[in-house]
């Protein structure tokens, strides 16, 4: 078999770890709708922003692939925290001297339209990188592209191994993928164990029920808790990967109640609000864990404070500053929109950007150009290490578990919790202890 068609069927097999995502129930459009209305029409069409230079000079083009930017908060974290970046790169005279523009992709959360949007951004935008994509089923679909077209991706959002899996055993072929954010799937566990090891006899948990919606996205995450949980401080009584279309959690709480367990801890994308509506008031347990939902700055609002007391994870600094460049990415994200700071997504997307024009400038060609060769720019990238508005950037060797993925952390890595001031909700970052902002507070009705 030849290094072409083992590629294809690797990621013909990769593609069926990646299920298709279901359309969103109505209770979660709901939660999204809301949580982005007061937003609409702050976006300008999604074309291609460019710089004001001579169209003879060359410019280096970011192509940027997010979901729906106009009507998803992930997306739009994306697109926007990127066009901050090309505005500040274009302040500081672009990357080598070079203007740089913005060309955007709307994937709409879908693999092939992702697809259909990558192909335009490289072969018709001419994209000298391409940065985002935010779902694990999207990027798995586009990895044999990103291979083809021998252009730098810098993920910014979807934590599957599937593409990493395809560097490691394909080194050559698909060692274009770079991942700028989250940590994959497994350290998105160590994070857990993490935080479980030291919080949870502070919380007063000795007893969980692991849940898990049965996407390819969280079989890492769960894989590191089977591997581990004999060293964790609690037990846990029940565990369950859930269907994704499951829409009424009463059966599984009914299980988790006559366990009597402390709390859930769950790991969720698509499928948290539903938890979370038929946890609040209702369940003499806690609720936390990864809940893609609960970081939504407007999630309270949205869910009429049902979301009071749960914990969520969070890869974004969601207000201590862990480096300069978090406050700085904050305060121009405010200025330039007028509210609230990017979810993680955005800052991903950041970072993603500046650590790609620092790698082209520090990438040596021959002169005539800015833009170094594919190549020459993985292994600068291979060695990079940056102080990003998440944390520090820098990826696994590539001859390791997780070549070109991000390095984990601990103190990079953020839990909070749903308080309430004044009559409003507040994301209160509770570990770890360094940053924290406030300490835990039972659920009431407990």
């Amino acid at each position: 078999m030849t290094n072409a068609s083992q590629g294809t069927a690797s990621l013909e097999a990769a593609r069926h770890t990646v299920r298709t995502r279901p359309n969103r129930r109505h209770v979660l459009g709901a939660v999204a709708g809301t949580s982005i209305g007061s937003l609409a029409g702050c976006l300008e069409t999604y074309e291609t922003v460019a710089g004001s230079a001579d169209e003879t000079e060359e410019t280096i083009t970011i192509g940027v692939l997010a979901a729906d930017p106009d009507g998803d908060y992930l997306g739009q974290s994306i697109v926007r925290s990127v066009r901050l970046a090309v505005d500040q790169l274009n302040e500081e005279d672009g990357i080598g001297g070079a203007p740089v523009e913005l060309a955007v992709g709307d994937t709409n959360g879908n693999p092939l339209e992702g697809r259909r949007e990558y192909q335009r951004l490289v072969l018709e935008e001419g994209a000298d990188v391409t940065i985002g994509v935010g779902t694990s089923e999207v990027l798995v679909e586009l990895a044999q592209d990103i291979a083809e077209q021998e252009t730098v991706h810098i993920t910014a959002g979807a934590a599957t191994t599937a593409i990493t899996d395809l560097v490691r055993d394909q080194y050559d072929q698909y060692k274009y993928h770079f991942r700028a954010g989250p940590v994959n799937e497994y350290d998105l566990g160590e994070a857990q164990i993490d935080f479980l090891q030291e919080m949870a006899p502070e919380l007063g948990w000795e007893s969980i029920a692991l849940l898990a919606e049965d996407y390819s996205w969280s079989e890492g995450s769960w894989e590191t808790f089977q591997e581990q949980r004999a060293d964790l401080p609690l037990d846990i009584a029940v565990e369950q990967r859930y269907p994704p279309a499951t829409n009424d959690f009463g059966a599984i709480y009914d299980e988790a109640e006559a366990a009597d367990i402390d709390s859930v801890f769950i790991s969720t994308a698509h499928t948290g609000t539903d938890a979370v509506l038929d946890w609040a008031g209702q369940r003499p347990f806690g609720f936390g864990g990864i809940h893609v939902p609960l970081q939504l700055p407007t999630y309270y609002e949205a869910t009429n404070g049902a979301c009071r007391y749960a914990i969520g994870q969070s890869s974004a600094p969601l207000g201590p500053d862990v480096t300069p460049e978090s406050e700085a990415l904050r305060t121009a994200y405010q200025d330039a929109y007028g509210e609230s700071t990017p979810v993680y997504t955005g800052y991903f997307a950041y970072d993603a950007t500046m650590v790609f024009a620092q790698a082209v400038e520090q990438t040596s060609t021959d002169g005539s150009t800015v833009m170094p060769e594919a190549d020459d720019l993985v292994e600068t990238l291979e060695e990079i290490e940056v102080a990003g508005s998440s944390g520090t950037i820098e990826f696994h060797d590539r001859d390791g578990e997780y070549p070109h993925d991000l390095i984990y952390r601990e103190g990079d890595t953020f839990y909070f919790q749903w308080q309430e001031q004044d009559g409003e909700g507040v994301q209160e970052i509770i570990w770890p202890e360094e940053y924290a902002t406030a300490e835990y507070v039972p659920p009431a009705w407990l």
